[in-house]
């Protein structure tokens, strides 16, 4: 509303400049920008990554299945480097262990495969999840992983906006603010040899 009346007060003010009015009305069209334009942004973006992410998972579906594993054996995790930031607590609780199913197409397959057992043990049955040829995949997304990866992408886009609006302000503030003053020395260029003169027609 400031931004508004800003622009109101300087239509008719003899003692307006160009480069007033024009600041005037660059923060008002950047004030409906942040407003209107970046959450429409937002979601226009986070609507069309849902609907990726949907189809994304949707053929997955199709490719993926989910199988009844047996556990083998369980293998000792690698120690891993100390500066190695992946070394959390929700990454211990993941063991690797060898296992046994049978793929789509009734072969047995074995293989390492990663598992939330608290202490797998021989004989254990885990599901995981298996490509057409019958080899570990990762698990579809679930609705909500979908939701804040599409949440979180249009948050990203909209705030990229803003920025980028502000960015353009700016720099449309600093080219009125050096053509204003590109004028005053100009004028003071004119004026200032006369200036404090007697008779000099000020």
């Amino acid at each position: 509303m400031r931004t508004a009346a800003g622009v109101w007060r300087w239509r008719g003010n003899p003692l307006r400049r160009t480069t007033d009015l024009a600041e005037a009305w660059t923060a008002l069209v950047a004030v409906l920008l942040l407003v209107v334009a970046a959450p429409a942004v937002g979601w226009f973006t986070a609507s069309g990554t849902g609907d990726a992410l949907r189809r994304s998972v949707l053929q997955q579906r199709q490719e993926r299945h989910p199988v009844v594993a047996t556990v083998l054996r369980h293998t000792p995790p690698r120690r891993p480097p100390a500066h190695d930031p992946e070394s959390s607590a929700a990454r211990e609780k993941r063991h690797t262990v060898v296992a046994t199913w049978t793929g789509m197409d009734g072969d047995r397959h074995t293989g390492r495969v990663t598992t939330r057992l608290r202490v797998p043990r021989t004989g254990d049955q885990l599901t995981i999840w298996i490509d057409r040829s019958g080899r570990p995949a990762a698990p579809p997304l679930d609705e909500a992983a979908v939701r804040t990866r599409a949440v979180l992408a249009g948050l990203g886009a909209a705030f990229a906006f803003a920025g980028l609006t502000e960015a353009a302000r700016r720099l449309a503030l600093g080219r009125l603010s050096r053509r204003r003053q590109a004028r005053l020395e100009r004028s003071w260029a004119a004026l200032g040899p006369d200036w404090g003169r007697t008779g000099a027609g000020g």
